[in-house]
């Protein structure tokens, strides 16, 4: 009891001490506050599992909390307090499986203790959503579409042309054409019972799109080596995925795993075929390109 004491008071003061300094950042009073009721939430924990342990005091975890700070600056508050409340489904379930070790004197602090890991940070994270948190799906869906469409077109160009410069002069232009499209359709989308901008919402789809199509064509007007150009825009394609996937799989709480290899195995699978088709058509139309 002692050993598992310790090492919750370490996580618990970890949670502290990252919300009580996220609490002294920005100028939202009300975002502040929240984090302040956070930090005395977990506090309260740290103090109950302090009092099993023979050590008077326990340090944080200084790696883990200047990391919850570094997204907290780059991704928003909203993001750092999920990003910790997807950990604590494993910590719920190792507090249920410690019932039957808590003295009786301290059942009903252990079991308040359970119910704020449960409700607490989901309904905080709520309150500190940022407005920017409903175009995530737009700016998702932006990205996700420029990485298995531009990555097929360069993967075609190459199979016509074998020229680096041309592949990705056409992944560029292709991209400009294709982010005018989907900011189109974003908006028509966002006119359906959408609770914000229409115009913002297109807005962040064309320019997620089209961002996404100059990184992915700058590799080819870096090298003329065909396979350096395509492996590397492949793989910063593979990048962002994994990124795109983390990000979802923390504000939404689904499974990283699945949504990175579905979408990863579509990119590539797209590549290939379209690497393939780009080959025949060459073939077949006899272009020196």
């Amino acid at each position: 009891m002692e050993k598992i004491a310790e090492i919750d008071a370490k996580d618990e003061i970890t949670d502290y001490t990252t919300y009580s300094r996220l609490s002294r950042v920005g100028n939202d009073a009300k975002v502040k506050q929240v984090f302040s009721d956070l930090s005395n939430m977990e506090f309260r924990h740290y103090q109950f599992w302090l009092k099993y342990s023979t050590k008077q005091e326990i340090k944080p975890n200084w790696l883990k909390l200047y990391f919850v700070l570094f997204l907290r600056w780059v991704l928003g508050a909203s993001f750092a307090i999920k990003y910790l409340e997807g950990q604590e489904a494993s910590t719920i379930r190792k507090y249920e499986e410690l019932r039957p070790l808590i003295p009786v004197e301290d059942t009903s602090t252990f079991e308040e203790i359970i119910l704020d890991e449960k409700k607490h940070e989901s309904s905080f994270a709520e309150q500190v959503q940022g407005g920017y948190v409903r175009y995530i799906s737009f700016i998702v869906l932006g990205l996700a579409d420029a990485l298995v469409e531009i990555a097929g077109i360069h993967a075609g160009s190459l199979g016509i042309y074998k020229s680096t410069e041309l592949t990705g002069l056409a992944g560029i232009i292709a991209g400009a054409a294709a982010s005018l499209s989907m900011a189109s359709a974003a908006f028509a989308q966002a006119k359906q019972g959408f609770q914000g901008s229409a115009s913002l919402a297109a807005f962040y789809t064309g320019i997620s799109y089209f961002v996404n199509a100059v990184v992915l064509a700058t590799p080819y007007f870096l090298t003329k080596n065909m396979l350096a150009a395509i492996t590397t825009s492949v793989s910063l394609g593979v990048v962002i995925i994994a990124f795109i996937s983390w990000y979802n799989s923390v504000m939404s709480l689904s499974n990283f795993k699945r949504d990175f290899v579905e979408l990863a195995g579509i990119m590539l699978g797209a590549t290939f075929a379209l690497f393939l088709f780009g080959t025949m058509v060459r073939v077949l139309f006899g272009i020196t390109v």
